[in-house]
């Protein structure tokens, strides 16, 4: 599975590191990602997101219902 956020989308982006002698080196920046395991009323079972902390945020205001209509429909 990608390190990817499954509400957001959002995933690792690249830049450079830089040293005091200002030599530039590549790196990744990876997304504060989180495995959230939420309970869903209308299947009555548990699921597991692997949600970036803004996800979490957008799950807790629409709700895990729309939430998951939202990733059906995103893919």
């Amino acid at each position: 599975m990608t390190k990817q956020c499954q509400m957001l989308g959002k995933r690792a982006s690249r830049g450079n590191r830089i040293s005091h002698s200002h030599k530039k080196t590549r790196r990744t920046f990876s997304p504060n990602l989180q495995s959230k395991r939420y309970w869903v009323p209308s299947l009555q079972r548990h699921v597991t997101l692997t949600l970036s902390t803004k996800g979490l945020k957008t799950v807790d205001r629409i709700g895990i219902e729309a939430a998951l209509a939202r990733i059906a429909r995103n893919g």
